[in-house]
């Protein structure tokens, strides 16, 4: 029996078909009988012309928008932790960093006793970017053996330093680098619209990335290449200062609280600043994730390759685990009076301007007569979704022990959804959420110990690592 061989398999000639006529064509080439049975099938159906009509002079989605979904989406929640402003990351990738310090804030203004504060999510995006060019530098030298097209390579270079990032990355920052309040480093032009300032990142590491390797190339050694990347970290962080300002090493730090009463700190460096009025436990913190493929079982931790800013920081790793675990953890952690940092594909059957989310908000089966059936895993593997925006829980409606939606604090700016929060039915919740952070405590013994086993290690392109892209 001869090997099945791919259909994929290159060839240096087409391979040609005969028609009944006697014709030759290519094989799988659409032919003139071809184009009419598909032009054919659309005449076929009045209904096809009618929705043809409505597209082509409006937006699909608002002609696919299910109104009796918008009208079901009232606002109001059982449990409701949020008494403060939404945040705003602007034209940035930073909603990482604005969830992480979002989470942070709900406990740290009660402290201060104030009714808004914000932390500097300005300050955070300077040193992710200098830890990153570090971080990305070390794997242009530990894969300087490999050819330029190699794909991890090719991978790194395309995926140098963007904006994103996961909450393994954002505690690593916290604990490395501390926080400050917004006051202390505002936003720039270039935190609020990173796309120019990330081309000349992008260019100098690429640069950077060229020098080591062609150094690696005439075998100069080790203490070279690290010299090399030195040398590129060096105009990293003159871009950065040019773009975002200077980090503050210390800081002088006074307030008035709601009740208009005086306090004074005195000066502060980043990092007491984080262990004074940082209350939230990060070390006890895991991240939970589910990943329906087979690639990671459930119960099993993961992480994917070359995912990471600080070296010698704590690994990005996941632990896998049933949907319906991590929607009952955020139910218990916001009953518990605690906002619940997540992932999710917020893309997806979303209305921005309304700040809804529903499973089946845009009836797209019914506009297109055609079916929209992969389910999550299939999504995943035919990259048709993957975790794209982070953001924290604040509210949850429960009816009868379950919840029925959730309240979404975004960092969009309050112009959108209720003054910048939003509405999130629980059917989404089963398809587009991937992942929360939460005290390992709250795991089942079992599931806490499998946060002990070694991790199972995804490729760099892998979807579970698209947050931080």
């Amino acid at each position: 029996m001869s090997p099945r061989r791919s259909p994929a398999t290159s060839r240096t000639q087409p391979a040609v078909e005969t028609a009944a006529d006697g014709a030759v064509k290519a094989a799988g080439a659409l032919t003139g009988e071809d184009l009419s049975s598909l032009q054919g099938g659309f005449e076929a159906n009045p209904a096809y012309r009618l929705v043809q009509n409505a597209v082509t002079q409006h937006d699909v989605n608002d002609i696919a928008l299910d109104r009796s979904i918008v009208t079901g989406a009232t606002h109001s929640f059982s449990i409701a932790l949020d008494n403060w402003g939404v945040t705003n990351q602007a034209k940035s990738g930073r909603c990482w960093m604005f969830a992480g310090l979002n989470l942070f804030r709900a406990a740290s203004k009660n402290l201060l006793k104030v009714k808004q504060f914000e932390f500097s999510q300005n300050y955070l995006m300077f040193w992710d970017k200098i830890e990153r060019a570090n971080f990305l530098l070390e794997a242009v030298i530990e894969t300087a053996d490999k050819p330029v097209d190699d794909r991890t390579v090719a991978w790194l270079l395309q995926h140098p330093i963007s904006d994103g990032g996961q909450w393994d990355m954002f505690v690593n920052l916290v604990k490395k680098h501390g926080v400050v309040p917004k006051s202390v480093m505002p936003e720039t032009e270039s935190s609020s619209n990173s796309q120019r300032m990330n081309f000349i990142l992008n260019y100098q590491v690429r640069q950077g990335a060229k020098a080591i390797r062609d150094i690696y190339a005439q075998e100069a050694g080790l203490t070279e290449m690290r010299r090399a990347k030195q040398e590129t970290l060096q105009v990293i962080y003159r871009v950065l200062c040019i773009h975002l300002g200077n980090p503050p090493s210390r800081f002088d730090w006074q307030w008035t609280d709601k009740d208009s009463q005086f306090h004074r700190d005195g000066e502060m460096t980043p990092l007491q600043f984080a262990q004074k009025y940082v209350t939230t436990p990060v070390d006890d913190y895991v991240c939970l994730v589910h990943d329906p493929r087979q690639t990671s079982p459930l119960g099993r931790t993961f992480t994917v390759a070359c995912l990471g800013n600080v070296v010698g920081g704590s690994p990005v790793k996941y632990l896998n685990v049933d949907i319906q675990l991590i929607k009952d953890i955020a139910q218990r952690l916001l009953e518990d009076g605690q906002p619940v940092w997540m992932g999710c594909d917020t893309s997806k059957q979303m209305h921005r301007q309304l700040g809804v989310w529903d499973a089946k908000l845009f009836d797209y089966p019914g506009v297109y007569g055609a079916e929209f059936s992969l389910d999550k895993a299939g999504r995943l593997e035919y990259c048709q979704t993957r975790m794209t925006h982070a953001m924290v829980f604040t509210g949850v409606d429960v009816v009868d022990g379950r919840p029925r939606r959730w309240r979404v604090e975004n960092s969009w700016d309050d112009k959108v959804g209720d003054k910048g929060f939003f509405l999130m039915n629980d059917s989404w919740f089963d398809d587009y959420m991937f992942e929360i952070a939460a005290p390992k405590q709250y795991l089942p013994a079992d599931l806490q110990k499998a946060l002990e086993l070694e991790p199972i290690v995804l490729p760099p392109w892998d979807p579970m690592g698209a947050l931080a892209g």
